[in-house]
């Protein structure tokens, strides 16, 4: 794998390194050594996946609260999602600052999201899949979120006909440190 530091501390682009033959190709999404090597958190909990029927579905702004902060590794695997993380680490020097990236099943790309980042995205296809590598289990006491549209980050979503959300999402409160 490859790892390509962002803008935001502590947030990584991962590539892919596919073996590839006429058969298609072969490649890692997870190894606890390269993850270790980079000073992100090599430890492997959980994998979950995001069906999305609709383009247009926003899931976010959701992180957990410490003591059960999660870093996450997160891949498009099918479809398309605009992915927005946002540093919500009072101590950052990135501190409340957002980047958004685009994954696709065709570019492959992953992000690597430390503890203490919201995350979200938004569908860009209708059928799309979103898979999570999870460092810790999740704990519904810890589960939070800050709204997807608060002003304090100016997120800029992709523009979209009809943008669906659930109720939670819709409620979560705006940013307040």
């Amino acid at each position: 794998m490859e790892f390509e530091k962002t803008r935001l501390d502590g947030l990584y682009f991962l590539e892919q390194e596919k073996r590839e033959d006429d058969r298609g190709f072969f490649a890692r999404t997870w190894c606890a050594a390269e993850f270790e090597k980079h000073g992100l958190n090599p430890v492997l909990s959980q994998c979950s996946v995001s069906y999305n029927k609709k383009k247009g579905t926003l899931r976010g702004m959701h992180f957990q609260k410490a003591p059960h902060a999660e870093a996450k590794v997160v891949l498009c695997t099918n479809g398309a999602v605009y992915d927005v993380l946002i540093d919500l680490r009072p101590g950052s020097t990135t501190f409340k600052q957002w980047l958004g990236v685009e994954l696709t099943r065709e570019n492959r790309r992953m992000v690597y999201i430390p503890e203490g980042f919201a995350h979200g995205f938004q569908t860009l296809a209708d059928e799309t899949e979103v898979y999570y590598h999870i460092s810790v289990p999740f704990e519904p006491s810890a589960a939070s979120g800050v709204r997807w549209n608060d002003p304090a980050f100016g997120i800029k979503w992709p523009e979209v006909k009809e943008r669906v959300l659930s109720p939670k999402d819709q409620a979560f409160p705006l940013y307040t440190l």
